[in-house]
């Protein structure tokens, strides 16, 4: 089954069960999911489904620090609770340990030797660690490694 139909089917089950919050979130992304296939005119894969989730939690990490900035507990906790449940679609995310393993191997079959090398190193690691790191955390330890 693919990532847009277990969407799909969390949906029914949500509606089935009246969990509002969790419907809500659930129908968003739905609805970022089908705004991106009518504007590109293409069916979206796991991997194009994974990166629009990423797109709306990145969205709600900077929608909760704004709110935090204004003291809005009540939206704070709103967001993040959308959070947790876009989080759910997405694998399982990695250690520190295999991230920083997979930024050496990364730097090593590149043959990166400094900061001008960034990009290919980036490149490499954006296919193998879409939706299993946080790709800016990723940004920085390659920034860290190729400094040396």
């Amino acid at each position: 089954m693919s990532l847009k139909d277990q969407i799909t089917e969390d949906m029914k089950n949500a509606m089935r069960a009246k969990a509002v919050a969790r419907l809500g979130t659930i129908r968003l992304l739905l609805a970022a999911i089908k705004q991106r296939e009518v504007d590109e005119r293409i069916e979206m894969d796991d991997a194009s489904v994974i990166a629009t989730v990423e797109k709306m939690i990145k969205q709600r990490k900077d929608s909760i620090s704004q709110f935090e900035k204004a003291n809005r507990d009540d939206l704070v906790a709103i967001e993040a609770a959308e959070m947790v449940i876009l989080q759910d679609y997405l694998p399982a995310q990695l250690s520190d340990a295999e991230v920083v393993a997979a930024v050496a191997a990364a730097v090593a079959s590149t043959g990166a030797a400094g900061p001008q090398d960034m990009g290919k190193v980036i490149g490499v690691l954006k296919s193998q660690l879409a939706g299993k790191a946080d790709m800016g955390k990723v940004s920085g330890l390659v920034k860290a490694a190729l400094a040396q």
